[in-house]
């Protein structure tokens, strides 16, 4: 059952066993709304963006091949760097959700994708679709919650070492792609419990080395190498676009679930938890970014985190249409939405990220899982 931690009020007390299971039934209809109504807009949608997409990222490397002159460079990189994004956000982590699975597009489907990321698609796919959207902001359980490298919660022990978070919170940005391999491997436990030997992890690592040397041979061997005298240059246009690309997607996750006011649950929270209290959790622990449409494009709409975290499965281009009926659900039942425009949202959650790598200035408040009963009861008691 869900219950928000460390929260000296709780922000769903006031909600009935009733209300949180018709709450479930609403989102569940609007999602079968729109299962019932995509189709060929939807199609046409996805496949016109990969097209853009691909023209971008042709058309910028072979402008690249003569970044020897600065203009060159700089509409070359600034178009790599889109690309680049757009594969990432907006086409691979939503075709890899199966988003588009529907059509039978063997050329975009979760079971054939593979993305311009250093993770493999398959071991993404695990740490992400199955661990942290089933888990999400769940302590203990969703990784994605600080990628096990930072203190994300009151409730968790402080150490000198949380000292440093925000720097390596800042380096793993920057090199973004390499901590979710790194992450998706679970790395840091495997070693830490001496797995490293491990056949299974083994051959993991493996395929985590194979897709990075591929990577790797693409954007810094093979393309500058077609640029000849502009090598260098090329070489240099493309880091930046790796670093650019990472930073962005780094900070569209971070407001995702670390602003303030995004709630986070015990593992023990969630024991029996029902449909509707999955749905609740996945409203409590998630955040929007408000703009325009071009930047939800950018984020690969994860702008609409809250639409997501509910409705994984169904195209992003509908997020945007369905966020008002979430809203309103929101509203009626005197849920707070958490939303704001992405400078708010980055700025917030890295206050947080700062202020967890400092101790607690006074005892956290917490809800007491062995005799605070689940939201449901609480509501009532």
């Amino acid at each position: 059952m869900t219950v928000t931690e460390k929260k000296p009020v709780n922000p769903i007390a006031h909600l009935t066993a009733e209300d949180i299971e018709v709450i479930g039934k609403e989102l569940d209809a609007i999602r079968d709304r729109v299962i019932a109504d995509r189709g060929e807009r939807d199609a046409a949608y996805i496949r016109r963006l990969i097209s853009t997409q691909r023209k971008l990222e042709l058309g910028s490397r072979v402008v690249l091949l003569f970044s020897l002159f600065p203009p060159a460079w700089v509409v070359g990189t600034a178009g790599l760097t889109v690309a680049k994004i757009l594969e990432n956000m907006e086409i691979g982590h939503n075709v890899l959700h199966g988003q588009w699975d529907w059509m039978r597009d063997p050329k975009i489907h979760s079971t054939t994708w593979e993305w311009d990321m250093a993770s493999p698609a398959e071991q993404w796919k695990h740490s992400h679709n199955e661990l942290h959207h089933t888990y999400t902001n769940v302590l203990g359980k969703d990784n994605d919650l600080g990628y096990g490298i930072m203190r994300v919660d009151e409730d968790q022990r402080w150490h000198p070492m949380h000292l440093g978070q925000p720097l390596w919170n800042f380096v793993n940005a920057c090199f973004f792609e390499y901590g979710i391999a790194a992450y998706d491997l679970e790395l840091g436990r495997n070693l830490r419990k001496g797995r490293h030997k491990d056949p299974e992890f083994r051959a993991r690592a493996r395929a985590v080395g194979r897709k990075i040397r591929r990577q790797v041979l693409k954007d810094y061997v093979l393309h500058p190498l077609l640029s000849g005298p502009s090598f260098l240059h090329t070489l240099a246009a493309t880091f930046t676009a790796n670093v650019l690309r990472n930073l962005w997607s780094h900070s569209v996750i971070m407001c995702g679930h670390f602003p303030e006011g995004v709630e986070t649950f015990s593992k023990r929270s969630i024991e029996g938890e029902t449909r509707g209290e999955w749905y609740l959790r996945q409203m409590l622990g998630s955040a929007n970014i408000s703009g325009s449409r071009l930047m939800h494009i950018m984020t690969g709409n994860l702008s609409y985190q809250i639409e997501h975290h509910l409705f994984p499965d169904l195209p992003s281009n509908r997020y945007q249409e369905i966020a008002p009926d979430v809203r309103a659900l929101f509203d009626r039942y005197g849920l707070r939405y958490t939303t704001g425009s992405l400078p708010r949202q980055v700025f917030s959650a890295w206050r947080k990220v700062v202020r967890l790598s400092l101790p607690n200035r006074k005892a956290p408040r917490r809800v007491d899982d062995r005799s605070a009963p689940a939201l449901v009861a609480s509501a009532n008691a």
